[in-house]
């Protein structure tokens, strides 16, 4: 089979690090160039540097107008960047696109030009990824978030939720800012962004597409007068990657019904797993993996969900749509190795 040739835009940031990490390894992938606009001819271990001795690729700055010779382009660039790098490169129409910014996410603004972007939650719109040429890949928060709460959606379960999440300090990117410096992420934990961190909005959006009366757009307020929909509190941890989500809501059905609901609804799911155990986050480190656990206390559903927010929540799930895209097995280069201890 004709390897797939790839190229990435903004190689030298947290989520390109990870997607060479992948498709360096991937069986059907050739990397055909690299590009960062700050590190132009210097070999890729000099960023990256568990990466010495992997490969001997060197960063580019300069691209082809219009990028060509490819089949698909990563942009690994920052919120707003995809938009501007679209407008400002034209991309041939044969090349597909996975952007892993927010820029193309939500229905309003899926598109630029005559480019459509599919929402690339695989276990929300797998047939609809493997049909498309453009994907929006999701949000980490939102893919933890949404993988707690689609079986439900789907069973019109959903009214008033109350979660906390919790995220490594790699979700803030690479750029060295106050609250990920070390000596403040280092022994604390702090709340950022409390009820309107941005990932709810894709969030509502995917709930909705399964359960009609659940509101689409976040509002504080909802037609009846009820309080919001989503409650989210999202916080910094100290640690480096992974996220850990806990959705609380009522629920009339069975602890079992559940249990049955959630399997039933991932039972061709390829990375996503329903545990009978509690669930932790080191079971998901360095993998692609969602594993989700569910408690039931009276009349009270907890679901917890756990992601690498770099890999399920970032560049592996982009690997995976680009797998459903080109019509490989859905797991190609992502049966990772865990850090479990």
């Amino acid at each position: 089979m004709k390897k797939i040739r790839v190229g990435i835009i903004g190689g030298a940031g947290y989520t390109g690090g990870e997607i060479l990490r992948i498709l360096l390894r991937h069986p059907q992938v050739e990397l055909a160039f690299v590009h960062s606009t700050s590190n132009g001819g210097n070999p890729i271990s000099k960023v990256h540097a568990d990466l010495l001795g992997e490969t001997t690729i060197k960063f580019t700055n300069e691209l082809s107008n219009p990028i060509d010779g490819i089949d698909v382009l990563f942009l690994c660039v920052g919120h707003g960047d995809a938009r501007k790098f679209l407008e400002a490169n034209p991309v041939a129409d044969n090349v597909k696109i996975i952007d892993l910014s927010q820029d193309f996410r939500l229905k309003g603004k899926g598109s630029i030009g005559d480019r459509k972007f599919v929402y690339g939650l695989p276990e929300l719109n797998k047939y609809e990824i493997i049909k498309a040429n453009n994907i929006a890949n999701p949000g980490c928060f939102a893919t933890a978030l949404q993988l707690g709460l689609l079986p439900l959606a789907k069973a019109g379960k959903l009214k008033y939720i109350y979660t906390t999440g919790i995220t490594g300090s790699t979700g803030a990117g690479q750029k060295l800012t106050e609250t990920s410096h070390f000596s403040y992420r280092d022994n604390n934990i702090s709340a950022y962004k409390t009820l309107e961190h941005q990932h709810l909005k894709e969030v509502y959006e995917s709930l909705h597409q399964l359960q009609e009366s659940f509101p689409a757009v976040p509002s504080f307020v909802l037609e009846d007068g009820s309080e919001e929909a989503i409650n989210f509190v999202p916080w910094r941890g100290d640690f480096p990657r992974g996220i850990y989500i806990s959705s609380t809501l009522s629920c009339d059905l069975s602890l079992e019904e559940i249990k049955v609901l959630y399997q039933d609804f991932y039972k061709d799911a390829a990375l996503t797993f329903v545990s009978d155990d509690a669930i932790f986050l080191k079971q998901v480190v360095n993998t692609s993996k969602c594993i989700i656990g569910l408690e039931k206390i009276g009349t009270k559903l907890v679901v917890h969900s756990a992601i690498d927010n770099l890999l399920k929540g970032a560049s592996g799930q982009a690997v995976q749509n680009m797998n459903l895209l080109f019509g490989l097995e859905e797991t190609a280069g992502l049966k990772l190795k865990g850090s479990f201890f």
